[in-house]
């Protein structure tokens, strides 16, 4: 039986794939929180991989906070990059296959149609400096990887986008919501679903791909589709604003192609409309 290690299990994605691993009987799981395994700890990682005989290790253990980033670089380079490393080499001395989640944030948003793998990267903000550098850090010192690439999570678990329009929402509070950057809203579900079934189904494509739901907008075009799927929009007091100052640098247009893990993967693209829609029936969950 293959045994899998889960890092940053108390996190959306980590949830996530624990939400999903009942669909995977013939896998094993060891979900692991930074409080009980500090993958910024190297003696740490090699004494913890040495005890167990894991065949697949999913970092899902990330510094997501755009924003504070800018002002946390060293702590957002230490989770994102050098605990990446750690990762990286511990897994390549074990033979271990390390599956990895990146960012469209890698990217500048000067292009106008969706970014392919092969695309220069150019990160605009410290959070996707950060991860860009544990990319590379995995591609120096790992030989089995997956990098996925991935957009604008969210999901019935913990602290995102979604939850937030709804709290906004109910609470009666103002919503200003920027049209200035376009991208994909990605289902943490549907990437934990994938992540597991490159594992299941043995996969040995080793590469960067990128995964998101397919289509594209803005996040006000988000906010609007949240509030008008849960019935809120007609009392919501939302605007849209095309100047929505921030201390991070966002890429304008973050649009990604999947056509290489739709192929590599056999998997079909879903909308990231009617995947909304099964989050929202999903949130009584959390």
């Amino acid at each position: 039986m293959k045994k899998i290690l889960v890092t940053g299990a108390n996190g959306q994605l980590g949830r996530c794939i624990k939400y999903a691993a009942s669909s995977f009987p013939d896998l094993e799981f060891v979900f692991v929180s930074k409080e009980e395994l500090d993958i910024e700890n190297v003696e740490l990682l090699t004494d913890f991989f040495r005890k167990n005989n894991f065949s697949h290790c999913i970092n899902a253990a990330a510094y997501t906070n755009v924003e504070k980033a800018e002002s946390e670089p060293e702590k957002a380079f230490a989770i994102n990059a050098e605990a990446v490393k750690n990762l990286a080499g511990v897994c390549k001395e074990k033979n271990v296959v390390l599956l990895h989640i990146s960012t469209d944030y890698v990217f500048d948003g000067k292009k106008k149609i969706p970014y392919t793998e092969t695309d220069a990267t150019n990160p605009i903000n410290v959070y996707g400096a950060s991860k860009l550098k544990g990319e590379k850090y995995i591609e120096e010192n790992c030989d089995r990887y997956f990098i996925f690439r991935t957009s604008w999570l969210y999901s019935q678990y913990g602290h995102n986008f979604l939850k937030t329009i709804l709290k906004y929402a109910e609470e009666g509070k103002p919503l200003t919501i920027t049209t200035e950057q376009t991208g994909t809203p990605t289902n943490a579900n549907d990437l934990a679903d994938l992540l597991l079934q490159v594992i299941a189904q043995d996969y040995a494509e080793y590469s960067v791909y990128h995964y998101s739901n397919s289509g594209q907008t803005t996040w006000f075009g988000f906010a609007e589709a949240i509030l008008l799927q849960t019935e809120k929009l007609k009392d919501a007091n939302l605007a849209k604003t095309n100047h929505y100052r921030t201390f991070a640098a966002r890429p304008e247009y973050s649009v990604m192609d999947n056509s290489k893990v739709q192929k590599a993967f056999s998997i079909p693209a879903v909308d990231w409309k009617k995947s909304l829609k099964t989050v929202i029936k999903n949130l009584s969950v959390n």
